[in-house]
């Protein structure tokens, strides 16, 4: 499970956009204008095969930057 959902810079982060992108989902808020740069995330990619057909999952596991406020990527802005 990716740790940015608890973060307080899940809104922003850069990194946390490449996940989403990756799982194929739209992420920006329209009204942000700038993304933040974490320090040192480190992601985990695991992979499935079903009827032969790969899929990846994506997960940021630790991140020097992460700040914990549970809950906060359920709010919008």
């Amino acid at each position: 499970m990716c740790i940015c959902i608890n973060c307080i810079y899940v809104h922003e982060c850069s990194t946390y956009e490449l996940i989403t992108r990756q799982h194929h989902k739209n992420y920006r808020d329209k009204k942000q204008n700038s993304l933040f740069d974490p320090y040192n995330p480190i992601l985990n990619v695991n992979y499935i095969q079903i009827n032969n057909k790969i899929h990846l999952d994506w997960d940021v596991i630790e991140c020097l930057s992460f700040i914990e406020k549970p809950g906060y990527w359920q709010q919008s802005f």
